[in-house]
């Protein structure tokens, strides 16, 4: 290691995603590791998606990093989780896919944050996958956020009509692999999936970093 990088790691040692404990290389220590709420449940009664995985449970310490991914910068975090992901995905939905996509963050929101964090788990997810990865949706109408609202219908009115597909033709005929963060009700992907299949995709199914729990689902 040359002096920068001993420099750089002195200042900014390397922490847990889950903990943020400092440890010697990874992205988390053993301890959390052994504790993961691993998920890996494969949901199947979406509207307008065939299936939809996800590696972790949505709680703890699972919650807490994803929330420091989405809101306080920590981009790094993505190849952490799109390694989860991508394993998942091939033990549940192995050959169900051609090209990967992503729900997508408003204009407003890409601003304000500077990324877009399902971008990052779909462009890693899917070069870990070696897919290509396809921008098949635009988000046209800033929401208030579906973590706030309660109840499916409510959400699904709230995103009505916030997406366009975009490319088409990079899409169309295929069965899109659509990559999100989160999954709560669900109502996000299947109005993203909806696009996708009026606009020509085969068929969607979607892989997300985490899932609620059955009494976290807010229906």
């Amino acid at each position: 290691m040359g002096a920068p990088g001993f420099i750089k790691r002195l200042l900014f040692p390397p922490r847990c995603v889950i903990c943020r404990k400092i440890i010697d290389r990874g992205c988390i220590c053993p301890g959390c590791r052994d504790k993961l709420p691993l998920c890996g449940r494969v949901e199947t009664k979406g509207e307008f998606f065939s299936k939809c995985c996800a590696p972790l449970y949505y709680t703890g310490g699972v919650r807490e990093a994803l929330l420091r991914y989405k809101f306080s910068g920590r981009r790094g975090y993505a190849p952490f989780f799109a390694q989860l992901m991508a394993k998942t995905v091939s033990e549940n939905l192995s050959g169900e896919y051609d090209v990967a996509a992503w729900v997508p963050v408003s204009a407003r929101r890409l601003h304000e944050r500077g990324y877009d964090q399902a971008e990052l788990l779909a462009r890693t997810t899917a070069e870990l996958l070696e897919v290509p990865v396809v921008r098949a949706l635009k988000k046209i109408r800033h929401t208030k956020a579906n973590s706030s609202i309660a109840g499916r219908s409510a959400r699904s009115a709230n995103i009505l009509g916030a997406y366009e597909a975009v490319e088409p033709e990079s899409f169309r005929g295929k069965r899109v692999l659509l990559i999100d963060d989160i999954f709560t009700t669900g109502a996000t992907m299947a109005e993203c999936a909806r696009i996708l299949l009026m606009a020509g995709a085969e068929d969607v199914v979607c892989c997300t970093a985490a899932c609620a729990g059955e009494k976290n689902r807010k229906n």
